[in-house]
């Protein structure tokens, strides 16, 4: 009987045990992004200039080896470190698939020109 006893403890201590283990990493992975994907973590707008829109965004991304945050098809991505050592943009594809993508002349950044004459212009800021 007592062995009946002690046998019924242990499986119920193994199964808490488990379930322990199982919340454990359910919290652990909330919060976590895929390895090779971001997401836009902040993104503000001012309108406050006639004709210009100023806009803002912060990514966090979760790059793999030989990878680092940038941008394509105008959203935020994981792109090849050796565009964005080289500052040639427009190699990571940052603009629409109908538009032209060309260097600004001081390569801070790149303009993304629309079909009809509209022009998009992103400038980069780096960490330090």
């Amino acid at each position: 009987m007592q062995l009946l006893r002690l046998v019924w403890a242990l499986t119920a201590a193994a199964l808490c045990l488990l379930l322990l283990l199982v919340l454990h990493n359910q919290i652990l992975k909330e919060g976590q992004l895929a390895a090779g994907t971001c997401e836009i973590v902040t993104l503000d707008r001012d309108s406050s200039q006639p004709r210009r829109t100023i806009a803002r965004q912060t990514a966090r991304c979760a790059c793999k080896k030989g990878q680092i945050a940038g941008t394509t098809r105008a959203r935020p991505a994981c792109v090849d470190v050796g565009i964005v050592s080289s500052r040639q943009w427009c190699a990571m594809s940052p603009c629409l698939d109908d538009e032209g993508c060309d260097l600004l002349v001081s390569q801070s950044g790149w303009t993304c020109t629309q079909p009809g004459g509209r022009v998009k212009t992103t400038t980069v800021r780096t960490r330090t």
